[in-house]
């Protein structure tokens, strides 16, 4: 059971939770079960875990106030949240604490496992990675498996996704990176609120260049983006 990777998983509905525990475990994964926010906290504090799944409406601490907690502690740890709310703007909130799914209940068992397995293997080939490539970008030095962006003695320690995302723009410097194609590779698929999370990412990425107008991401509307390095 120790080899198993381990899920955190954090409802408040005793029979779903079980439900899915039991599930979970029957296909090979080690799962903790926490009842609310503050226990879930406790949990991911307490266990080493290879990925949270997180309700959203729950007493004491809900789950999106658990994931900025989560994600102060660690930016990389895979995040769902499963949710009966299907309310746009909860959605795009979700996305934006950094989840890599948000599943609406009800939900079916099997679609949830073979997320699970694609996100893990996903982050099984990103830690995996070949030999460290180097970007230079004007005054800009950006090294993808440090994930650090550092100009002169200043550096930022960017997210995995802002990471991957700007090293598919180096990739195709100063060319269209396919808007379809970075959302498949980063997000899995290019659904409407991935492609929203994605476009969040791209702000981000915008303010660490700011101040240096030799490098601007350009908005090719419904192709894709540009890094231009002048």
């Amino acid at each position: 059971m120790q080899s198993c990777p381990k899920i955190l998983l954090v409802e408040d509905d005793n029979n779903l939770g079980m439900v899915l525990k039991q599930y979970l475990e029957m296909n090979d994964y080690y799962v903790i079960l926490a009842r609310d926010g503050i226990l879930g906290l406790a949990a991911f504090k307490r266990e080493k875990v290879d990925l949270c799944i997180f309700d959203i409406m729950m007493p004491n601490m809900d789950g999106f106030a658990l994931a900025e907690e989560i994600r102060n502690i660690n930016p990389d740890i895979p995040l769902f949240f499963l949710s009966a709310k299907t309310v746009k703007n909860d959605i795009i909130k979700g996305y934006k604490l950094g989840a890599d799914d948000y599943i609406v209940k009800p939900f079916d068992s099997e679609l949830l496992l073979l997320k699970i397995k694609a996100i893990l293997k996903r982050n099984e080939e990103i830690h995996k990675e070949k030999e460290t490539k180097l970007f230079n970008l004007a005054s800009y030095q950006f090294n993808p498996k440090l994930r650090e962006l550092s100009i002169g003695k200043e550096s930022h320690i960017l997210s995995p996704k802002e990471s991957e995302l700007l090293e598919m723009l180096c990739e195709y410097i100063n060319d269209l990176l396919p808007r379809e194609q970075a959302l498949k590779k980063i997000w899995g698929s290019d659904t409407y609120f991935n492609g929203r999370s994605m476009d969040v990412y791209i702000a981000k990425l915008r303010k660490y260049f700011k101040d240096n107008p030799a490098i601007e991401i350009i908005n090719i509307h419904g192709n894709g983006f540009r890094l231009i390095v002048k």
